[in-house]
């Protein structure tokens, strides 16, 4: 009898403690969707740029600078002196507008009030942030945003939405360094 439940006690030890197998997937995802969603993505900002492309050609008076980031811009006020642009952990105290292509108000300086920015520590859309650090105090810059550097396929979930393209006038009254 002795010999026979520990026979049993090994069995159930043995078949009791296996793991269960892995699941299989069903079926092996392929990259199809990625590759639509890039397409569409490409043809988006061809559409885009050529948006932007129309409102510059209209202004041949104004000096537009292609920024390496990807988005456009003018000075409306220069600041000529060599001073100081933020850097890192810089505040920078600035105002600004946002419009569509269509030079349409979204939001007025007055909606958003002078804003305080720790430059690279706190939350702004990514375009603004990059022109932000091209600019000097006393300086008022024109930027043509092209969606992916605005507020995206999110839109701000208030006024701007999906893939809105647009137009931020940006004045830039102090920087303060990080000491």
């Amino acid at each position: 009898m002795k010999p026979i439940c520990i026979i049993i006690l090994a069995v159930i030890l043995v078949f009791g403690c296996k793991s269960p197998d892995a699941r299989r997937p069903e079926s092996v995802q392929s990259g199809s969707f990625i590759q639509a969603s890039a397409e569409r993505n490409i043809k988006l900002n061809e559409k885009e740029h050529a948006l932007i492309q129309t409102i510059m050609d209209k202004n041949p008076d104004v000096d537009y600078i292609a920024s390496e980031s990807g988005f456009w811009y003018y000075y409306n006020n220069k600041v000529e002196q060599d001073t100081i642009t933020p850097g890192f952990g810089d505040i920078v105290n600035f105002s600004y507008d946002v419009k569509d292509l269509n030079q349409n108000t979204i939001y007025s300086r007055e909606d958003l009030s002078v804003q305080d920015y720790v430059m690279d520590k706190e939350e702004i859309f990514t375009g603004l942030r990059e022109g932000l650090k091209l600019m000097k105090p006393g300086e008022t810059v024109t930027f043509l945003f092209p969606s992916q550097k605005a507020y995206g396929y999110y839109g701000d979930t208030n006024r701007i939405g999906t893939n809105v393209p647009l137009i931020c006038e940006v004045t830039v009254n102090t920087i303060t360094q990080n000491q």
